[in-house]
């Protein structure tokens, strides 16, 4: 990283995938090594195999909301932790998805999928949704906001932890 970083003039942002075991031991090599931001996590290309065909089929599967989960999770551990930026990248689809990410700790939100299944005029909706929440919850900036839920914010800094997975098993009723 040090070579990019002293032949170009721009900072440079480092796009990660969620596989790796170690990922806050990561993030801090990574600033250490002067990254200036973190996106988090890419989503890499998987194609799909044609059975008849034989053959590698191209297959673009757009984000669901769903995949937010783990990149909130990560911003919220790593924020406040490490001296970059952070971005998220995939699962964000709703305003109330950008807000979220926000109080985790992003800076950036990357929301390729929601313009591809809405158009770009859905930036309008998204922006007048942030405008509504902000002003009904009495914020005045993103800036305000930002690490307001993360591990280091929220009463219960445990809820992030792996311990909290009993507890979360437990919460859960079968449906009869």
């Amino acid at each position: 990283m040090g070579d990019v970083k002293s032949s170009i003039g721009i900072p440079v942002a480092v796009k990660l995938g969620p596989f790796f075991s170690t990922l806050a031991n990561l993030a801090r090599r990574l600033e250490q090594a002067g990254a200036g931001a973190l996106v988090l996590f890419n989503r890499f290309y998987q194609p799909d195999f044609d059975l008849e065909a034989l053959e590698i089929v191209p297959s673009l599967k757009l984000s669901t909301q769903y995949e937010l989960m783990l990149r909130l999770h990560w911003v919220a551990i790593l924020w406040g932790r490490v001296k970059v930026d952070l971005a998220v990248t995939g699962g964000v689809h709703t305003a109330q998805d950008v807000l979220k990410a926000m109080m985790a700790g992003t800076q950036v939100v990357e929301i390729a999928s929601a313009l591809l299944k809405n158009g770009i005029g859905y930036l309008k909706t998204l922006e007048s949704g942030l405008t509504a929440w902000m002003e009904e919850h009495e914020y005045e900036s993103i800036r305000q906001m930002q690490g307001s839920m993360s591990q280091r914010s929220v009463a219960d800094p445990n809820s992030f932890l792996r311990a909290n997975y009993l507890k979360v098993l437990s919460s859960y009723a079968l449906k009869s």
